[in-house]
């Protein structure tokens, strides 16, 4: 009787060790073949165009200075319809001008420095903004101010509120063919890293598209915009 469980025990032993070692076998051919059907190759393709601004806002800001607060009012007020007319006269539409409340400034209410150097107590800025969508006309208006500066009207113009800025509205319309474009570039070179490698282009693991930008294409251009995309793509590879 303990002979034969013995050997019933060797028995099942030795089958549970060729088991394993089939079983093993199995799994690690397996996985050298999922391994090797998850070679990959991940690439970028970019897509860069330009494009022109569609809007302009133009802040043209002015300032006056007085002692006395009614004449500040009166001065903002003519100085204002001056602008307003010279753009009219020039082909912009009413609609496209619009005024921003007067900032006014008594420098004898302020706490600190020397007020009684200033020739004038009250001092303030007036913006009018022209938001067109006629870049070309605004433009050559902007080359004109001179005129007004002649007739007495101070302009300021170094904030970085009073900047001139171009906008570029069309980003949906051109998406679709930038995004094909760069999807493209992104195959063009997967393509040749497969061939260089000696293996064949599969189809696409994963993808992303990356983010628009918009700028100008440079400091003395800012109407013209850049937009750049870059999608990232992985793809399969073969033997």
């Amino acid at each position: 009787m303990t002979t034969s469980s013995t050997r019933s025990s060797t028995v099942i032993g030795i089958c549970l060790i060729v088991g394993l070692s089939s079983l093993g076998y199995i799994l690690g051919d397996s996985a050298i073949r999922f391994k090797e059907y998850e070679r990959t190759v991940t690439v970028k393709g970019l897509s860069e165009r330009e494009y022109n601004a569609d809007i302009v806002i133009w802040p043209i800001q002015f300032s006056v200075a007085s002692n006395n607060l009614e004449e500040i009012y009166q001065r903002i007020d003519r100085n204002s319809k001056r602008i307003r007319s010279f753009l009219e006269e020039a082909g912009i539409a009413a609609e496209e001008i619009s005024y921003s409340a007067p900032a006014i400034t008594d420098k004898a209410a302020q706490q600190y420095g020397d007020h009684s150097a200033s020739e004038f107590r009250y001092t303030a800025t007036q913006t009018v903004t022209v938001y067109s969508e006629n870049i070309k006309s605004v433009q050559q208006v902007m080359g004109q101010m001179s005129d007004l500066g002649r007739q007495g009207i101070v302009f300021t113009g170094s904030d970085y509120d009073t900047k001139t800025e171009y906008i570029f509205t069309r980003l949906n319309e051109v998406k679709p063919e930038m995004i094909e474009e760069a999807t493209q570039k992104a195959r063009e070179v997967a393509e040749k890293f497969a061939s260089d490698s000696k293996s064949r282009l599969g189809k696409i693991k994963n993808a992303s598209q990356g983010r628009f930008s918009i700028n100008d294409r440079d400091n003395n251009n800012p109407h013209i915009k850049k937009v750049r995309v870059v999608s990232t793509v992985a793809y399969y590879l073969s033997d």
